[in-house]
Parts: C-alpha cells; sequence; structure tokens
C-alpha cells in the first residue's frame, strides 16, 4: 500500500472516511502519522521522543475528534496542519516557551505544503466567505486564479465595469473587516 503524500490523495481519503469508509479512514491516519513525525520532529529538536510522540497521538486524536467539522471544499491539509500548528503552540505554552513555538511555525511543514501558506488559504477562505456569493467567486477568479476582467465577465454575462466594480467593493469590504470595522 502507497501512502498518501499529495493534497488529492489526503482529501478523497478524508471524503471517503466522512462518508464511511473505515479502510479509507485507517490509511488516513497511517499517512498522516508521518507527516505529524516530520512536522514536529522538525519544530521540536533536541526534544523528547516520546514528546513528539505524545503531540502526535493528540493530533490524531483532535483530527477523529473534530473530522465532522472539515469542511468538504476546502484544503484537507490546511486544515490538518491547522490542528497540528495549534497542538504545538499549546504544548509550547504549557512549558513556557511561546516564542519559540511562533518562531518555528514559519517552517515548511511537509513537502509542498508551508504553515505559513496553508494558514494563509485558510484564513482567506473565512474572510471571503463572508462576502455575497458573486462578489467571493469574482474576487477568486481575477485576483486568485489570474483570469482577466474580460473573461470573468463573459462568463457571468456581466460588463467589465460590473465585475471591477464588484471586485473592488469586495477588496473594500474585506480592508474594513480586517480592521475590524462592521
Amino acid at each position: 500500500m502507497t501512502a498518501a503524500r499529495t493534497e488529492d490523495d489526503l482529501k478523497t481519503l478524508m471524503l471517503l472516511s466522512l462518508d464511511g469508509d473505515e479502510g479509507a479512514y485507517r490509511r488516513l491516519l497511517h499517512a498522516a502519522r508521518p507527516l505529524l513525525v516530520a512536522y514536529y520532529g522538525r519544530r521540536m529538536s533536541g526534544a523528547a521522543q516520546a514528546d513528539v510522540e505524545d503531540l502526535v497521538q493528540d493530533t490524531l486524536l483532535s483530527l477523529h475528534a473534530r473530522r465532522h467539522t472539515y469542511d468538504r471544499t476546502r484544503p484537507f491539509t490546511a486544515w490538518f496542519f491547522s490542528i497540528a500548528r495549534y497542538k504545538l503552540i499549546d504544548h509550547h505554552r504549557g512549558r513556557g516557551g511561546r516564542k519559540a513555538a511562533e518562531t518555528q511555525l514559519h517552517d515548511k511543514i511537509e513537502d509542498d505544503f508551508s504553515a505559513e501558506s496553508l494558514t494563509a488559504r485558510l484564513d482567506l477562505d473565512r474572510l471571503l466567505d463572508a462576502l455575497p456569493p458573486a462578489q467571493r467567486e469574482m474576487i477568486r477568479q481575477v485576483r486568485l486564479e489570474g483570469r482577466s476582467v474580460a473573461e470573468t465577465a463573459s462568463s457571468r454575462g456581466q460588463s467589465e465595469s460590473a465585475v471591477k466594480v464588484s471586485i473592488h467593493r469586495g477588496l473594500k469590504a474585506l480592508a474594513a473587516r480586517i480592521r475590524g470595522e462592521a
């Protein structure tokens, strides 16, 4: 059995497990374990192997307990490594090492996954979810996927001006939300 190592593989296993496939769930846990060992091992150099193993087990238990909260439309690795990140922060806080936890979180997670990019993607998705669906989709297409305003306007049956205005208003609303305004 080849271990799942990509976002698509892991997400597929998660979705199958949510649909009741116990074999997929076992494969997901089996694939997640080495990712966690590597993740915690790099961030806790010099730590006892027992501490790393405790964090791995604690994270896998959290995965099990929280799997019903997983949003099927979001990347699995962002959700999964967010759990791991918070477990690591809690571990360091419990030992009085908050700064060490925060500075080590900028390292690579595994292969192409970085804690910073996954967390940023998750935060961005949460922000965009506050926008009306049409506005959110236009911002995704033009600003995140790199499509042209003309392509987006054509696909939505709107004028380019309408798309530009909608994107501008959406970005303005996001900026206000980030600043803590209504």
